[in-house]
């Protein structure tokens, strides 16, 4: 359900074309010209977008328009019967209210036949014999009698969410922390109205890195768009899996970590009891039919072969990955495909961009010098743990033995332009012994 009838209350940061957005404010958002150019209004543009996202997932739904339902006579039967119940409710509603906004509230609001706005405005006198509403119209204080039905008013927030309920028969409702106080004013409504209110859940905000409220408005926080350029559709879900009511961080750090969380949930999931199995998430994620693929590396790494390797595609990545893991293929290993075109786009869009790689000097030079000599002697098919414990001594001996962070964060750091990084073992196994070399060589010029 879209409430593209609202008014326009203030311009979004993140559009083009704002000064022309001013001029229509207070105008529903069917009625305001598409800033982007590309359908028919602002609103027509919003459900599009919304359209094509819930197409990504295949959901089966069906979409309505609040201003078609409003304009084609669909919800009159139930604006009538809020007509006539409206001293009901607006006893439920102006206890809720401050002084001032108590003085001029009313369930129904207006649109000008003057300006085309949703108007605010306090209703002079309620007419339920004749459908319709008296106020005072603000661009030329004239008296105005309008009906309530047809598309010439449109409802209140709380009094249209519950004028909804009633009218589809809504069994079931989610919404967010914030509309907590909204779902119990409209629950009540629903209720004088004749009907039992649908089962609510209220799940927690999504925060930005800061910890900050998401706002579509300012664009922080990370959107569902960019997430799917980055990772799956079954990431995400798991991201919203575990903990519904607790507050959920959603940047763009989060989405390796969550990727990387879901492979190494597929790869226990085999090896589990069937009870075990129930409490996996990818059970419930791929609806009892989790993929078997055998998982080959995790995300984080896959990013950091981008980076050492200088990919630009998924071929030259998969060329890069067949050069060690040669019965491996695509088909395969249809997740690890998806991974190298995801694993490209993140790397190019958040990773590359915040790189800062670190100038060693001649003491961290010449540790790293030493690893080299170190990896010269290891075979291309040694164990990636027993590599990982050569670069684990190999730190000891040069003076890291107190603190072994800071040898793998000065590697890091060197190769990666990040702190954070792969086991250096595993690393080194997949992305082959002298290439590894070559890196460090080339890193410490």
């Amino acid at each position: 359900f879209s409430d593209d009838m609202d008014g326009l209350r203030k311009v979004p940061d993140n559009v083009p074309k704002k000064e022309m957005l001013n001029e229509f404010l207070g105008k529903p958002l069917t009625s305001i010209p598409d800033p982007f150019e590309k359908y028919e209004s602002f609103g027509h543009h919003n459900n599009a977008k919304l359209c094509s996202f819930l197409d990504e997932f295949e959901f089966d739904y069906t979409f309505v328009s609040s201003t078609k339902k409003y304009k084609n006579g669909e919800f009159d039967k139930t604006i009538i019967e809020i007509l006539e119940n409206y001293e009901k409710i607006l006893e439920i509603i102006l206890p809720t209210l401050r002084k001032e906004r108590k003085e001029t509230y009313s369930p129904f609001l207006p649109i000008s036949q003057i300006s085309g706005q949703v108007l605010q405005v306090k209703i002079d006198e309620y007419k339920p014999q004749n459908h319709s509403i008296v106020y005072t119209e603000p661009a030329n204080n004239s008296k105005v009698e309008v009906k309530v039905t047809g598309g010439n008013c449109k409802l209140q927030w709380k009094v249209d969410w519950a004028m909804r309920w009633f009218t589809f028969d809504v069994d079931f409702e989610m919404y967010g922390k914030d509309l907590i106080e909204s779902a119990i004013l409209s629950s009540k409504i629903c209720r004088v109205l004749g009907k039992k209110p649908p089962n609510g859940f209220a799940y927690e905000l999504f925060l930005d890195e800061k910890g900050e409220k998401i706002s579509k408005s300012k664009g922080n926080g990370i959107s569902i768009e960019e997430w799917l350029r980055y990772a799956s559709p079954e990431s995400l879900a798991l991201y919203m899996y575990p903990n519904p009511k607790r507050a959920k961080k959603l940047y763009s750090e989060i989405v390796p970590k969550t990727v990387d969380e879901y492979l190494s949930l597929i790869e226990k999931y085999p090896n589990q009891k069937p009870t075990e199995q129930l409490l996996n998430p990818v059970w419930h994620v791929h609806n009892g039919k989790p993929p078997k693929e055998k998982i080959v590396m995790p995300f984080s790494m896959l990013l950091n072969i981008v980076g050492s390797s200088n990919a630009k595609s998924k071929e030259i990545l998969w060329k890069f990955i067949n050069k060690f893991h040669k019965n491996i293929n695509s088909k395969d290993h249809p997740i690890l495909d998806n991974l190298t075109e995801y694993a490209i786009n993140y790397f190019n869009d958040k990773v590359e961009p915040n790189k800062k790689f670190k100038k060693p000097n001649s003491n961290e030079k010449k540790a790293l010098k030493e690893l080299i000599n170190k990896l010269k002697s290891v075979s291309q098919d040694m164990n990636p743990e027993e590599i990982q414990t050569l670069v684990y001594s190999t730190g000891k001996e040069q003076g890291y033995s107190k603190n072994l962070r800071d040898w793998f964060k000065l590697i890091y750091e060197v190769l990666f332009g990040e702190t954070d990084g792969p086991r250096m073992g595993f690393f080194i196994s997949f992305f082959g012994v002298k290439e590894t070399i070559k890196l460090i060589d080339e890193k410490i010029k």
